[in-house]
């Protein structure tokens, strides 16, 4: 049958189970989701029980929009919705989702916008055809997501397009009758750097992650038989937005593919912002540059976002959903059900604690028969202080160093610690300035623009104005000037600036001036990765070449050097075993990646003892065979 037979006969079927004075206009796929175009879009508002109904009947994830030709034009919607809500609201932005056919309005106050019993809103989309829906106004503006939206306004013709090219893959019919499942590695495993996992079945093929290793700029095996040709690729699949898991996704678009990406928003918005940066830092840097900004572009218009716990349709044979990770903002345990009956979940990477910023990783699956899971602190002595201890930790060194009229240096990941360690200090009442450097306040602002991603603690304080992040010991740093004066003055203070593991960035300026002076302290708060810069300190090194204006310069390293554990992101032994443990029933087998050599069979070897259940560290380049 083709795709335009099975969308007539759904539309006749969506039309048999809605009341008779409910009209449609038509029906489409667009990417995951079955579109009903309607002018009746306020009968859907007002009865929820309507889409539910079509939802279950048919077993499709149901989206309903207004007709385009009831859509006022934006230009025009924007001054009626002005006029009709009321000022005392407090307007901070308009912006028009033309994928959804939607108005999003931010505002100070969203219950004034959205008027008593929802009355003013529903007579703004009366008059304009647009569905508006309204968000409280994030405290930090961020330039990153106002440049993310505008470029889609822009891009919105090619979005319908491509939204109903996917969705006419996704629901093609299945052409092959066997059933197998299989995960190729091609990044990731045994080293901590350029993830990337290829699953397929006979109908399908997903890449899971495509990062870069940071510390070596290693690459993914793109080339091999199993992922060529690139273009196709029926999915793209992204956990997070750090480096070694989404570095290389605008690589893919140079060898071809035109798929969609799937991720969560935050991790759509906080990828833009790091693979930018990225290849900034590599140009000035005189490293290869591996792509071009407008290759960044096109990866974010192909990018379809997902929210935590949506199931969702990416191929014939394969429904992803997301859930949290507790690792950094929007990030996401990736949880696929291939064909009848085998579930796949990789987690990424995951952090099973509650912590300052998010609620512990997601583990109550309804079935998981192999489990994909980091090893970062999988060795047998990877064991970790709690949040709290670690926070006693760091304010002790700190306190430490002022008193002697020092100056602490942390290095920092601009997604994930920064934010972690920012709440921590705010919360120590020290009586030094905290300056950030790097993009860490630029991050900071997008995840004051997702506080549904923050745990419930964190998020209330936002909403109720006491957010940590605004407090007043914090000070930004946007230029070589500030930071020459940052380093030169006399009195203590706390440096936060990127990178985490000291392979770039403005940190390293606070090390040439900073390291030579006994007072100091560099403290370290992360992961530091094999072959960085950070790894060769922590190890010992006293003496490190830094360029400075051209010249490689000797740097003396006679400042205190101290790791803090506690903050990581990532999960250590216990808590790994205790993710295990608490899935019910336990996964069939277990494939232990994301850590170095001895940190992944460690873990693969400790939880076979332990739960009796088939475990493997694969090597890269490996094919696994599941079903």
């Amino acid at each position: 049958m083709s795709v335009e037979e099975r969308l007539s006969e759904l539309k006749q079927r969506i039309i048999e189970l809605l009341p008779d004075d409910v009209r449609i206009s038509s029906v489409e796929f667009e990417g995951p989701e079955l579109v009903l175009y309607t002018e009746d879009t306020q009968r859907f508002a007002d009865d929820a029980t309507l889409v539910r109904t079509l939802a279950k009947e048919l077993k499709k994830r149901i989206s309903v929009r207004p007709s385009s030709n009831i859509l006022m034009e934006p230009e025009r919607a924007l001054k009626v919705i002005h006029e009709i809500i009321p000022e005392e609201g407090g307007i901070k932005d308009v912006y028009f989702d033309m994928d959804k056919a939607e108005v999003i309005i931010e505002a100070n106050k969203p219950g004034l916008v959205i008027g008593t019993h929802g009355a003013t809103l529903r007579e703004v989309a009366k008059i304009i055809g647009w569905r508006p829906s309204v968000i409280r106004a994030p405290p930090i503006e961020s330039s990153i997501i106002k440049s993310i939206r505008r470029y889609l306004r822009d891009e919105s013709d090619f979005r319908r397009e491509f939204m109903k090219k996917v969705g006419r893959r996704i629901y093609r019919d299945k052409m092959i009758g066997d059933e197998w499942v299989r995960v190729t590695t091609l990044g990731g495993c045994r080293e901590v750097g350029r993830n990337a996992f290829l699953l397929s079945t006979p109908e399908t093929r997903v890449l899971i992650d495509c990062g870069v290793s940071v510390g070596s700029e290693g690459m993914p095996y793109l080339y091999v038989p199993e992922v060529s040709p690139i273009s196709n690729l029926d999915a793209v699949v992204i956990t997070h937005a750090h480096l070694d898991h989404s570095g290389l996704v605008p690589l893919l678009f140079l060898y071809g593919f035109d798929g969609p990406i799937y991720t969560t928003q935050p991790t759509r918005d906080l990828m833009a912002l790091l693979l930018l940066d990225y290849i900034e830092v590599s140009a000035r840097e005189g490293k290869k540059v591996p792509y071009k900004s407008a290759m960044i572009r096109d990866a974010i218009r192909h990018t379809i976002p997902l929210k935590y716990g949506e199931v969702t349709d990416i191929s014939p044979d394969v429904k992803l959903t997301f859930y949290n990770a507790g690792h950094i903002l929007g990030s996401a345990i990736a949880y696929f059900h291939v064909g009848n009956n085998h579930n796949i979940a990789f987690t990424g990477d995951i952090k099973y604690e509650r912590t300052f910023l998010f609620d512990p990783a997601f583990n109550a699956f309804p079935k998981v028969d192999t489990l994909v899971i980091e090893s970062t602190y999988g060795g047998v002595n990877d064991l970790q202080p709690s949040r709290s201890e670690a926070e006693k930790n760091l304010k002790e060194e700190i306190e430490r160093t002022i008193r002697r009229g020092g100056k602490v240096i942390i290095p920092a990941f601009a997604v994930g610690r920064s934010q972690e360690v920012m709440i921590a200090l705010e919360g120590m009442q020290l009586d030094v300035p905290v300056y950030l450097d790097g993009m860490i306040w630029e991050a900071t602002s997008v995840h004051t623009a997702y506080p549904e991603y923050l745990n419930k603690n964190l998020k209330n304080s936002i909403f109720l104005g006491d957010n940590p992040f605004l407090s007043d010991i914090f000070a930004q740093v946007d230029d070589a000037d500030k930071r020459r004066e940052v380093i030169e003055e006399k009195e203590p203070s706390i440096i936060l600036a990127t990178s985490g593991m000291l392979n770039g960035g403005p940190v390293l300026e606070y090390l040439k001036g900073l390291a030579a002076d006994e007072k100091n302290t560099l403290i370290f708060v992360g992961y530091q990765a094999e072959g960085t810069l950070g790894r060769r300190i922590q190890k010992g090194w006293n003496e490190i070449q830094l360029s400075d204006d051209g010249k490689i310069k000797n740097i003396k390293i006679r400042m205190d050097i101290r790791t803090i554990d506690g903050f990581s992101g990532h999960s250590d032994r216990n808590q790994l075993f205790e993710y295990v443990r608490k899935i019910r029933p336990l996964p069939s087998k277990v494939i232990c990646m994301h850590g170095e050599n001895s940190k992944c069979m460690a873990l693969a070897s400790g939880m076979h003892k332990k739960f009796n259940i088939e475990t493997t560290a694969p090597m890269n380049l490996e094919t696994l065979r599941l079903v």
